[in-house]
C-alpha cells in the first residue's frame, strides 16, 4: 500500500467508527488490500479461516461494494 491508500483506510476507518454497530467494519479480524479492486477487504473469518460470514468490501473512495453478511441462512 502506498501513502493514498493508507490515507483512504484511515477515512474509512473514522468513518466506520462513527457508524458504530452499523458499520461494515464490525466483527473484523484481518483488513486486506485488494490492488486489483482498489479496496480493502475486511476479513471476518477467526480461528485460521473458520467463517460465518463473507467478508466485507470497501472501494479506496468509501464505496462499500459488498457489506459482507451471513455465509448461513
Amino acid at each position: 500500500m502506498g501513502r493514498e491508500q493508507i490515507a483512504a483506510l484511515i477515512a474509512i476507518l473514522q468513518e466506520q467508527q462513527e457508524r458504530g454497530t452499523a458499520g461494515v467494519a464490525v466483527g473484523t479480524w484481518r483488513i486486506l488490500y485488494d490492488k486489483n479492486r482498489d479496496a480493502f477487504v475486511f476479513d471476518k473469518c477467526e480461528n485460521d479461516g473458520y467463517c460465518e460470514e463473507r467478508p466485507a468490501v470497501v472501494s479506496t473512495d468509501g464505496t462499500v461494494i459488498d457489506p459482507g453478511g451471513p455465509l448461513f441462512d
